[in-house]
């Protein structure tokens, strides 16, 4: 299973790129999606689409895991980041992928067992389970990945209910 992970941004796109391997999850890919800060919005978001739906056709993984909105304080960052999200589920979509989406809250959970987790905990988490020497940079990189671990979670969960439903 190869899943890609997404933590939405209007300037800033996290991905990362997840496989499991012989029962054990492995990093495959990480890294961000930039646009320049000083574009107009509907700049953004083209180049957004056009880099989410390149990366999703080069790695073809089999789902994609999106960050959803939770919680903004500011409500003009809020809808930017939502159409960031829209335009990302769009990509997917458009490229007949397997889309799976996940609250902050879920992503906490997942990875550290604690809703209320601060963002260091859930990175250490992930890189923790990954087994890797470092936490990856920058930030929304490794939110991305901790997504695609939490998506990871969630379908060996479900696949463990299934089986014990029989």
């Amino acid at each position: 299973m190869i899943i890609l992970g997404i933590d939405p941004g209007t300037t800033t796109t996290g991905f990362g790129l997840i496989k499991e391997e012989n029962g054990r999850l492995k990093l495959k890919d990480y890294g961000v999606i930039k646009t320049k800060p000083n574009l107009p919005l509907a700049r953004k978001l083209a180049e957004i689409y056009r880099d989410i739906k390149k990366l999703i056709k080069t790695i073809k993984p089999d789902i994609v895991a999106v960050e959803q909105i939770f919680f903004f304080k500011n409500t003009k960052t809020a809808m930017a980041v939502g159409q960031a999200r829209g335009v990302i589920l769009l990509a997917a979509e458009r490229v007949k992928v397997t889309i799976a989406e996940f609250t902050p809250l879920q992503v906490k959970i997942a990875i550290c067992g604690n809703g209320r987790a601060k963002k260091s905990q859930v990175q250490d988490m992930a890189k923790i389970v990954l087994s890797l020497d470092k936490i990856p940079r920058p930030d929304d990189a490794a939110d991305a990945i901790a997504i695609a671990v939490c998506c990871a979670n969630n379908l060996k969960h479900q696949k463990a209910y299934q089986e014990g439903q029989k």
